[in-house]
């Protein structure tokens, strides 16, 4: 987004799309060969964007700028970084309208989920200045007589971060703000889907904050490239830590790839999260809650309800008021503010979809709402007495699609809860809180919201999953696990005797 042209808040004209290049070493580069590729609004279609096709010998460019920049930034004083963070803040604050278009142009989010982003991002810088005075170390006791031990925290150095589209300010910005507030320096890869607001925009807000250079670099790369480019980040001798957000499968193979070079990562992963609404809860709430955790954002957000197991004795009136509210939904344009259900990212997202929910319905699910495409949307879609070995029951869907079932009671629902490889989010609806929480220590799942839908996210909290939906935990009060080193180092103040 480093265009010279200034940038409209609320859309971008299709005959002038911005330009956008690698930031590598506080330079705005472009590939040796100057390939790009079109970066489109998922609405109207338009090129909002021609991007830098960046390579491998990109990402290792990038990671040599990284290294090169380590030991300044490691060493500079704390109020230097906490000073930098919060003029950070500062400038995507002022800049919050702009920005919220631009994530609106490029990743079809409506203008709340766009409000949330932004809400996020700030508070993230704010919240993460405190790093730098974070407690860094502890003193050990010893029983060898004259020695001091110390535990101490320091920076690992360079830290390859990898983040998907889907909610592309918030993402690309946590995989780097705790590292950078820590001491690391960075390398960000955004996803070919948001190289403007998962990308370039971060390199802009730090660059007039007075970041130094080479201490956040970015590096875009075409539909299809990922794979070298990764590669190259992970097997760079510099890169000391990689974290990734995203799909299952991709977040697999890295740690693969992590593994061979004994790389540690952080992985937040996939998830087929369940919501259960017991008998004893306020159906008004409980529907809006549903609603509201199924749809927001089209539902391509990892957090968002899958699953819905409803307690037998309001399954018949929950479902009539939740598909009810669901098909009123508007579908449409992203930029009016009537709309809820927006365009998904791609053909390829809309055309899984529509396989996918055909697939169920041929199988024998009931379908209570939606299920016929309006591209480039696709409607918010209920479907119940879905078969266990339909993908839709088992592997996650990213879109407005959700599963309605009925359950004997609140044991039948967490048994078939945990059923699910994934385990990120969840959420309990009931009358009960101390029942509630009982439930929520019993489902297998990294976070739980008693009276809460599961799209929920504070900078500060431990966001992670458990069994195939990752491992790691992302958080600024959780952060100096995941990206410093801890190591032992012992001071003797007199000569130690030594048997020979």
């Amino acid at each position: 987004m480093n265009d010279p042209r200034p940038a409209a808040p609320e859309a971008h004209r299709p005959d002038a799309p911005i330009t956008v290049r690698h930031h590598i070493g506080g330079e705005w580069t472009e590939p040796p060969g100057g390939e790009t590729f079109a970066d489109h609004d998922p609405w109207t279609g338009a090129v909002m964007a021609t991007v830098a096709a960046g390579d491998a010998e990109d990402a290792r460019r990038a990671v040599d700028a990284a290294q090169a920049a380590f030991a300044g930034w490691a060493d500079a004083l704390p109020a230097e970084r906490q000073r930098i963070l919060l003029r950070a803040a500062d400038v995507l604050e002022r800049r919050r309208e702009e920005v919220s278009g631009l994530l609106t142009g490029e990743t079809g989010c409506g203008r709340h989920y766009a409000t949330v982003q932004v809400d996020f991002g700030v508070a993230l810088l704010r919240q993460s200045a405190a790093l730098p005075y974070a407690a860094v170390g502890q003193v050990l006791p010893s029983d060898i007589p004259g020695t001091r031990a110390l535990a101490v925290r320091q920076p690992v150095g360079v830290v390859a971060a990898i983040a998907p589209w889907n909610a592309s300010l918030v993402l690309s910005g946590r995989s780097v703000v705790g590292p950078l507030a820590l001491g690391n320096t960075v390398v960000l890869k955004p996803s070919e889907e948001s190289p403007l607001t998962g990308g370039a925009l971060w390199a802009e807000i730090f660059a007039e904050a007075g970041l130094p250079p080479g201490v956040l670099n970015v590096v875009t790369h075409a539909p299809g490239d990922a794979g070298a480019l990764v590669d190259a980040l992970i097997s760079h001798p510099a890169v000391r830590r990689v974290n990734f957000t995203g799909s299952t499968p991709t977040g697999r193979r890295l740690a693969e790839t992590a593994g061979r070079h004994l790389k540690r990562i952080v992985l937040q992963l996939s998830g087929h999260n369940p919501l259960i609404v017991l008998a004893d809860a306020d159906l008004t709430y409980a529907v809006d809650a549903a609603v509201y955790g199924a749809f927001v954002h089209q539902g391509q957000v990892c957090m968002c309800a899958r699953r819905i197991y409803v307690e037998r004795p309001v399954a018949e009136e929950f479902t009539r008021l939740f598909t009810e509210k669901a098909a009123a939904l508007p579908v449409g344009d992203p930029r009016d503010p009537r709309t809820v259900v927006g365009p998904v990212i791609n053909k390829w997202a809309l055309s899984l979809l529509e396989r996918r929910v055909e697939e169920a319905v041929s199988m024998g699910a009931r379908l209570l709402t939606g299920g016929v495409a309006e591209p480039p949307c696709y409607p918010p879609t209920v479907l119940t007495d879905v078969p266990e070995d339909a993908e839709l029951a088992f592997d996650e869907s990213f879109g407005p699609v959700v599963i309605l079932e009925t359950v004997d009671d609140a044991d039948d629902a967490v048994e078939r809860a945990n059923a699910s490889r994934y385990g990120l989010t969840a959420g309990v609806l009931t009358g009960d809180a101390h029942r509630g929480l009982d439930i929520a220590r019993r489902l297998q799942a990294g976070i739980v919201h008693v009276n809460d839908q599961p799209v929920n996210d504070e900078p500060n909290m431990p966001f992670g999953g458990v069994k195939e939906s990752g491992w790691g935990r992302f958080g600024t009060g959780f952060s100096a696990e995941e990206f410093t080193e801890l190591r032992w180092i012992t001071l003797r103040g007199e000569p130690r005797d030594f048997p020979f």
